[in-house]
């Protein structure tokens, strides 16, 4: 009783002295703050808040040209004496800077934290002084000084807890969709298996297969495919040569591949041809991979269906037979489909008990819920789930409301950064290599340089902007541990956890590998680069297009807009006229090439090219024109809301291009027949082409998927992502990015069960990559994750049901 009567006591306290600085702070209806003295008795008010500043100095303490307003005297001597005596220990302290020269500091009425009005408007302009001083960062749980930066554990990741019988839902949900693959993988060990029984003259329930010596920390790979072994697999007993069950079918059917090293060389013609200008002279052919090939040696199975070790052409021996091992225990993976069957037709009968038992509190937890403004409800997740099995893209807004505000801005993040790091690692981030998106090539560049273009834009001397990206920057298994604070922020923002949550996410199949299990890197990664609104052909800052491994969300958590002036605008409309020049120039050229080997005529070639004008740096110097490109409504595809239409919609940061699964055949065939109109590396054409999508060297403009369209009739969704979307993105979905803005996002990966086909599919397409090809690698291991995932749900299910 006691205790209540002190805590009233203290909230009357509170709430009168809340009362007496709002009654303050609102005179001549401005937003003022409190100047703090040990001793006088007064409160001193400034002028509204400032314009936010971007440079890195702090703002000055001389106001003298700023409105001082009226002194308006305490209630009481209580107020002064609170704050002396409950102030934090370095009392009168700036919380977010520590030091005590400022004049103007706005008091917490929740707390004894107080912060200047410096730090204010540098670090939270978008939160006015009334509501710091009703609630200050510290409070809101988004304080981002060097201290709170580097706290743990202070934001609550879980939106909401499940009930034991949502839990049964989720998990007999996913094992349904699970099993069917499962099943394969049985088939494929089971043939493999028979084919060694016919090899040692015996049935397949006597022969031995040895246990291969791998430990829990390796990962075994293919060495033709490169492709992750769960299981069966064949070893050479001289070289240690392995070999997937997928390459020993293809051996067996004679339709192995061979997987020549992928070597071409783009040659650097300098910065005026990168600009339309002309090229430097190329003093050495081009290489490429056509004479890299190795000769593939014939690889056959015998008779009976064993196989030689590979070739020494091809990284084995060439002599010992090789010998089927296993990684698992015996039979455990047969085994483990048969107790999924049976777990889940004992779970069928058993359901009804655990319906009954968590009715009342599934009505109760749901209506908490919604008021307390959760988004993944039931009727949006099966929402959700409708649009996510046919494969289409989903974009959640306002995702990050969902968070406590904490600021993405890429120099607080920077500041995180260096508060948890040693000095060593420090030193090192203090310059990064970014992408220059014009040559397509790394740059080492000054952090905070790098950061001040990010905000004001960076220009080439001839003024065409300066695209710069940071990728999985930091590193994504470090982000953890360096940004602990934004890796929180970032998992509570998620929407539909259930998926995306990379720690605990119930129909995530990447999270249900065991902990003695090598995971793969699933995020989050932060994706940093400039952007302009002008889309201008060479150099934008893009992701090209390509498809990930998995299903992944994107979350954009900040933007910075650059304005182009009209000068700047002219110069830009006079090189791309020289780059459209060029690329007919070129284009011509390589025409007159093949109209040459084909014996076709190109008499009519020479007089075009002399028509054609090269533009120097000297006729730039014309009136401005001023340039505003909009893409219009009628090039955005039904269903698709454009917010380009209207001059008094916010426009977006990012522009996206998804491509249905069903439409990635014509697309590549597409890109293949117009690969030489693209660039790439050092603004060179693009000469060769393995794969399409996997080479991620093509960025359909405008005009190209207009081209797209009128040739093969195919569209993607086309949408510009807002501050605070979410863009969920279907595992198999080409896509490609532009930023309009200056961006930040932050993305992760996840496995959803209903895309596990998808996963399966690429892994196969990017096992017939060449060699070094930078998709070729099987980083997802989708197999190994079917197995332990349907393993760790029989074991959750069998609980549940235990527990019922």
């Amino acid at each position: 009783m006691e205790i209540a009567l002190q805590r009233q006591g203290q909230s009357k306290q509170y709430s009168e002295d809340k009362q007496e600085f709002s009654r303050c702070s609102k005179i001549n209806g401005k937003t003022k703050a409190t100047k703090l003295s040990s001793k006088d008795e007064t409160k001193k008010l400034t002028a509204p808040k400032r314009k936010r500043k971007c440079e890195d100095d702090l703002l000055t303490d001389d106001l003298e040209d700023e409105e001082m307003l009226t002194l308006i005297k305490s209630k009481s001597r209580r107020i002064a004496k609170r704050m002396d005596n409950d102030v934090e220990p370095n009392s009168r302290k700036c919380h977010q800077c520590l030091k005590k020269d400022s004049i103007y500091f706005v008091p917490c009425t929740k707390c004894p934290k107080i912060y200047c009005m410096r730090c204010l408007d540098k670090w939270y302009p978008d939160i006015s002084v009334e509501e710091i001083a009703a609630s200050c960062p510290f409070c809101r749980k988004n304080c981002n000084c060097n201290v709170c930066l580097c706290s743990r554990g202070m934001i609550k990741t879980s939106n909401r807890d499940i009930t034991d019988y949502e839990k049964a839902q989720y998990l007999r949900y996913m094992i349904n969709l699970l099993i069917p693959f499962l099943k394969q993988i049985c088939h494929e060990q089971s043939q493999e298996e028979k084919i060694e029984a016919n090899i040692q003259g015996t049935s397949s329930f006597e022969i031995e297969i040895p246990q291969s010596l791998c430990g829990d920390d390796e990962r075994v790979y293919c060495d033709h495919c490169a492709t992750s072994i769960v299981d069966l697999h064949r070893s050479c007993p001289n070289c240690s040569y392995e070999l997937c069950l997928s390459c020993c079918q293809e051996i067996r059917d004679g339709s192995i591949k061979p997987r020549p090293e992928l070597k071409f060389q783009y040659v650097n013609r300098g910065y005026d041809y990168m600009h339309g200008g002309v090229p430097l002279p190329v003093y050495c052919d081009l290489e490429t991979s056509e004479g890299h090939i190795k000769s593939s040696s014939v690889w056959n199975a015998k008779s009976n269906g064993s196989i030689s070790c590979a070739p020494r052409e091809l990284g084995g021996c060439g002599s010992s037979v090789m010998e089927l091992k296993r990684i698992l225990r015996r039979w455990w993976v047969s085994d483990l489909e048969a107790k999924a069957r049976s777990t889940l037709e004992k779970c069928e009968i058993e359901f009804t008990t655990l319906q009954q038992k968590a009715v009342s509190s599934y009505t109760c937890m749901r209506k908490e819920a919604i008021r307390e403004g959760i988004n993944d409800n039931d009727i949006e997740k099966l929402i959700f789930q409708n649009h996510w099995g046919n494969g289409e893209p989903i974009i959640v807004r306002d995702v990050l409301k969902q968070g406590t505000g904490l600021s993405w801005e890429p120099m607080v993040m920077w500041r995180a950064l260096c508060e948890n790091m040693d000095s060593n690692i420090s030193s090192k981030m203090s310059e990064v290599k970014a992408i220059d998106c014009l040559a397509n090539c790394e740059v080492e560049i000054d952090t905070r340089t790098f950061f001040k273009g990010y905000i004001e834009g960076r220009t080439y001397r001839n003024l065409w902007p300066e695209m710069l990206k940071l990728k999985d920057w930091p590193p994504s298994d470090k982000f953890e541990d360096l940004l602990p604070r934004h890796c929180d922020e970032f998992l509570r923002s998620l929407p539909f956890q259930e998926y995306t949550d990379p720690r605990a996410g119930i129909l995530n199949v990447a999270v249900k590998l065991p902990a003695h299990v090598i995971k793969p890197d699933m995020g989050p990664k932060t994706y940093i680069a400039y952007g302009i609104k002008e889309e201008l052909g060479r150099g934008d800052s893009v992701t090209k297009l390509h498809c990930d491994m998995s299903d992944a969300v994107n979350i954009l958590t900040h933007t910075a807009e650059v304005m182009i002036t009209e000068e700047q605008h002219f110069i830009i409309s006079k090189l791309k006229e020289a780059h459209k020049a060029q690329d007919e120039r070129e284009q011509y050229a390589h025409e007159m090439i093949a109209d040459r080997l084909n014996g076709r005529p190109f008499k009519d070639y020479k007089k075009h090219i002399e028509n054609m004008k090269v533009l120097e740096p000297e006729d730039m110097g014309m009136r401005p024109i001023e340039i505003n490109r909009k893409i219009s409504p009628n090039d955005v595809p039904e269903g698709v809301t454009s917010a380009t239409g209207n001059e008094s919609v916010e426009t977006g940061g990012a522009l996206w291009d998804i491509f249905r699964r069903e439409d990635s055949e014509k697309l590549q065939t597409y890109l293949r027949k117009h690969s030489k109109e693209f660039r790439h590396t050092f603004c060179s054409p693009v000469e060769q082409v393995v794969h399409p999508i996997h080479d991620q060297c093509f960025y359909l403009t405008l005009e190209h998927k207009k081209k797209l369209k009128e040739e093969f009739g195919i569209e993607p969704w086309t949408f510009e992502q807002k501050l605070g979307e979410a863009v969920f993105i279907p595992a198999g979905c080409p896509h490609q990015v532009r930023n309009l803005k200056s961006c930040t996002k932050v993305a992760v990966d996840f496995v959803s069960p209903e895309n596990i086909h998808e996963c399966l599919r690429l892994t196969n397409e990017f096992r017939q990559l060449p060699k070094n090809h930078r998709a070729r690698e099987d980083k997802l291991e989708i197999k190994k994750m079917i197995v332990y995932a349907v393993d760790q749900v029989v074991k959750d299910l069998n609980a549940l049901l235990k527990c019922s």
